[in-house]
């Protein structure tokens, strides 16, 4: 998921270095369980969703999303917090720290039709392809969205020549910690994912969720890589494409979950950016409606017609003032549930540039705010869970809101 890679270049402008604080190992202990309450977070969400329970057998036949916990705290591209987004590394800690559900992951297509997990078709910033001479020539400038865009595309290269490449840390001046793991992993393939979740579910004793992304589907479309037929495809062949399937299917293009919605039962939430700001296949189609329009009771309505939920950022339920300090709630999270539509925002992140402004404390590009004040007022809302890139510390959140 994300639109916002632009605001938050703008956010880690002027920020100043490193003075990292370490919450993690005390999180970890919350994510197992050891922090009085936790369990009883669980108890009290599954309460309020009238939970059941699934078989564990990564059958792909499990409760549903009633058999979540609410809040539902959802691991963004990962544990990505900690680890470069979107590997095995970063899934796998994601699950460790206690997520609800693992974002894996955003899904784009390779030059021989295969789905891998990038954050964005561009790889310069989030692979070591610069490092590879033999690649050079590939760098170019496409036209993404309307915005032109420098780099190296995932579908310029085979999943074969992918597979020699390594991920790296997206955004090191704010996580130069992260940077330790540069070129620990491969690239996934979204095959690979759905194998590995069927094994995490084994070994674990529980569902394991994913929730993965459409990534400018009108783009890929017309350079004839369509992505929502390939992802029916594997959600087909490995039993997942029931309505009570372990998989969230999501866009920022209504026109894709649309379509996913004719090929696949899954549980659809549609993306929403900025109030002023419209879907690409809106743009294509000269459609003239804002996401202001969406989020109206009668684009709500619309949207509960062929999806579960909708993913707004977080600015849609709190907006912030010009210093960016949050405001009063919008009525968006009470027009969403009237039409039966859960709420799942993005994103919350540790660091103080990523926070509002009256959540902030210091001014290093790493540090942390009060990153659980946040996380109070926003569940305060009764949004019904939230992407964070800190898993571990939502977690913690949750059982102090929960449990009062």
């Amino acid at each position: 998921m994300g639109t916002q890679d632009a605001q938050e270049s703008n956010q880690q402008a002027g920020v100043g270095t490193t003075g990292r604080r370490a919450l993690l190992g005390a999180a970890l202990l919350g994510a197992t369980g050891s922090v009085l309450g936790l369990s009883g977070t669980a108890r009290a969400a599954e309460t309020r969703t009238g939970a059941g329970h699934d078989d564990g057998q990564g059958s792909g036949h499990g409760a549903g999303l009633k058999s979540l916990p609410v809040p539902t705290i959802i691991g963004h591209r990962g544990a990505s917090g900690y680890r470069p987004e979107h590997t095995f590394g970063s899934y796998q800690l994601a699950l460790d720290l206690g997520a609800d559900i693992v974002e894996a992951g955003d899904l784009v297509p390779t030059k021989d039709g295969h789905l891998v997990c990038r954050h964005e078709p561009e790889i310069g910033g989030t692979t070591d392809v610069a490092d590879h001479p033999e690649f050079a020539a590939r760098r170019t400038t496409k036209v993404l969205d309307g915005i032109p865009t420098t780099g190296w595309f995932t579908e310029d290269f085979t999943l074969a020549e992918l597979k020699r490449l390594r991920a790296i840390e997206r955004i090191p001046a704010n996580r130069p910690h992260n940077t330790l793991y540069n070129g620990r992993w491969q690239i996934p393939t979204f095959e690979e994912v759905l194998k590995w979740q069927d094994e995490q579910t084994r070994k674990r004793g529980k569902q394991v969720w994913i929730y993965p992304e459409t990534k400018h589907p009108t783009y890929f479309r017309k350079l004839g890589l369509g992505l929502e037929e390939r992802v029916a495809k594997l959600l087909h062949k490995y039993g997942k494409d029931k309505k009570n399937s372990p998989v969230i299917l999501q866009s920022f293009e209504p026109g894709s979950i649309q379509r996913l919605n004719k090929l696949v039962d899954n549980p659809l939430v549609v993306l929403l950016s900025s109030a002023d700001s419209r879907p690409w296949d809106f743009v294509e189609a000269g459609d003239p409606r804002t996401t202001a329009d969406l989020v109206t009771r009668a684009g709500l309505r619309e949207i509960a017609g062929y999806a579960q939920g909708i993913g707004p950022t977080l600015d849609l339920v709190i907006p912030k003032d010009a210093a960016g300090n949050l405001t009063t709630p919008t009525t968006l999270v009470k027009d969403a549930h009237a039409v039966g539509l859960i709420l799942h925002p993005y994103t919350m992140r540790n660091e103080n540039p990523f926070l509002p402004a009256n959540f902030r404390k210091g001014t290093d590009a790493d540090a942390y705010g009060d990153v659980f004040g946040a996380y109070r007022t926003y569940f305060a809302t009764g949004i019904d869970g939230v992407f964070t890139d800190n898993a571990d510390t939502g977690l913690l959140a949750r059982a102090e809101f929960v449990n009062g």
